[in-house]
């Protein structure tokens, strides 16, 4: 029987990428760096270097700020909701679910990948724990995406998290993401999303030229990296349509300026784009607790 294959599966490539610089940033585990992502990481490296030094920023510097800047946001979310359950969408290598488990050994936090990437990851995992629960499998474009959320409990709050993902969708697809997600967490007494997104470069044209000019990731990924929204008003007004009700764009100029708060969640939406090469979003639906 052939099996069906997501079109979106050649996305995973570019995990082996990412997963390498986490570990080479000292963020991450040997057991989530491969040999296909050092060979991504070595052949970009004179591009990434030239871009630092000339742009002021790379994607391997944009990794660093979106996996901070996501694990911030997601530490104060447990903070505030210590009964908070994680699910991360697209997990590819991060080490984020190994360092929250060892952070909150009792947190739910489990993960979503395409069938190779989640058993390679399985297998990162468990050779650093043999507990660690098997990373689950679906396409979030089909009715198997909705099958993950009635895992969870919804009388407690649920985060999804995705890195690295959105932009690889046109805005049709991630519309789709993006309905799928609060249409399967509708019935949760609380539902985030955060997740990072690229903006149109609009503030730097040389850093378009490189980006779009770039297409390695795009070739050996079979995939289209697009960029979205021109200011941060178009990502809220986009999210808020697709029915979340709080939308907050987060620019790491401003972000990292402003001391994290410990119980404090907020959403503020500044007007313009303040130039930074990636922003993270965060979506929320409330509902009151009894």
């Amino acid at each position: 029987m052939a099996q069906n294959l997501s079109e979106h599966r050649h996305i995973s490539f570019t995990a082996h990428y990412t997963g390498y610089i986490w570990y080479s940033m000292g963020i991450s585990h040997p057991v989530f760096a491969t040999s296909k992502g050092k060979f991504l990481a070595k052949i970009l490296h004179p591009l990434e270097s030239w871009a630092e030094k000339n742009v002021g920023g790379s994607m391997r510097t944009t990794l660093k700020q979106r996996h901070s800047m996501i694990d911030q946001e997601l530490k104060a979310l447990i903070q505030q909701y210590p009964d908070l359950q994680i699910l991360e969408i697209a997990c590819g290598l991060s080490p984020r679910s190994w360092n929250f488990r060892q952070q909150f050994p009792n947190i739910n936090y489990r993960e979503l990948d395409l069938p190779d990437m989640a058993k390679m990851k399985t297998r990162a995992l468990q050779q650093l724990d043999d507990q660690a629960p098997e990373v689950l499998t679906a396409d979030i474009f089909t009715q198997d995406f909705e099958k993950i959320f009635q895992q969870f409990d919804s009388n407690r709050p649920l985060a999804i998290i995705s890195e690295g993902l959105i932009n690889y969708f046109d805005k049709t697809m991630l519309n789709k993401l993006l309905q799928g997600i609060t249409e399967y967490g509708q019935d949760f007494i609380e539902l985030h999303y955060i997740t990072d997104i690229y903006p149109e470069p609009v503030k730097n044209k040389l850093a378009n030229f490189i980006w779009t000019s770039s297409k390695l990731l795009k070739v050996m990924s079979r995939s289209s990296f697009t960029f979205h929204f021109i200011n941060p008003q178009e990502a809220q007004t986009f999210f808020s349509n697709a029915g979340f009700t709080q939308v907050s764009v987060l620019q790491p100029a401003a972000y990292f300026q402003t001391p994290a708060s410990s119980n404090v969640i907020s959403f503020q939406n500044p007007d313009e784009h303040g130039g930074d090469l990636v922003w993270v979003i965060h979506a929320a639906i409330k509902k009151q607790r009894s």
